[in-house]
């Protein structure tokens, strides 16, 4: 396992030096005055910044870049673990990519016909060095979304794990965490393209027919 001073540096996916992503991350954390504050804000950012759309998932690579995902208005749960961790960087926080496979028991029923199952592999989340240790943050489902579906909205104050819920407000089950994949310095790309096809094989993207309603805006 890395380091934390090793999980500072810009690569090709992470590529928090391009100045769109330096620059967010700045107008993110204008004010604060610890990395606590600062990870908090960049969470929130992320989070809601950019409304959660699981059919725009991707197979090229340039489009896992943060450099990219930051001029996106919406994006997936990866791609938004990708911009937290770069974002976390250009504010001099060690930060790492991790993943993880998830049990979405409250997917929609357009997307589980979508993509023939309710476990989405490579959940991505962030893993942030706050005050000497490591935390994971998801800052996947924004706030609006959340009210749609009637769960809870991930909150992370950077004290403690802030991963998905996994249950909704009525006590009905919603994210499971099945299996764990481990965290990076960059981006696994071969690997989760490797199993993202294994998986769903072309079920990703755009869905056929009618949009799905409670991912539009």
């Amino acid at each position: 396992m890395n380091a934390p001073e090793d999980c500072l540096r810009s690569t090709w996916f992470l590529d928090w030096e391009a100045p769109s992503v330096r620059d967010f991350s700045l107008r993110a954390t204008e004010g604060a005055t610890s990395d606590r504050e600062r990870a908090t804000r960049l969470f929130y950012a992320v989070r809601d910044g950019y409304r959660y759309d699981p059919y725009t998932a991707s197979h090229e690579a340039a489009d896992y870049r943060a450099s990219a995902i930051v001029e996106l208005s919406s994006t997936y749960c990866a791609p938004k673990a990708i911009l937290l961790t770069a974002a976390a960087r250009a504010a001099g926080i060690p930060a790492r990519i991790g993943f993880a496979d998830v049990r979405n028991h409250l997917a929609t029923p357009k997307l589980l016909e979508r993509l023939g199952t309710d476990v989405f592999v490579f959940h991505g989340y962030s893993e942030l060095h706050l005050d000497g240790k490591w935390l994971k943050a998801a800052p996947t489902f924004n706030l609006e979304l959340c009210e749609r579906f009637g769960v809870a909205a991930q909150e992370f104050d950077g004290t403690a794990d802030a991963l998905l819920h996994p249950f909704d407000r009525e006590g009905r089950r919603h994210m499971e965490y099945v299996k764990e994949r481990g965290c990076f310095d960059d981006v696994p790309f071969d690997e989760m393209m490797r199993v993202l096809k294994l998986t769903y094989g072309d079920g990703v993207g755009q869905p056929s027919g009618e949009p799905d309603p409670l991912f539009q805006p």
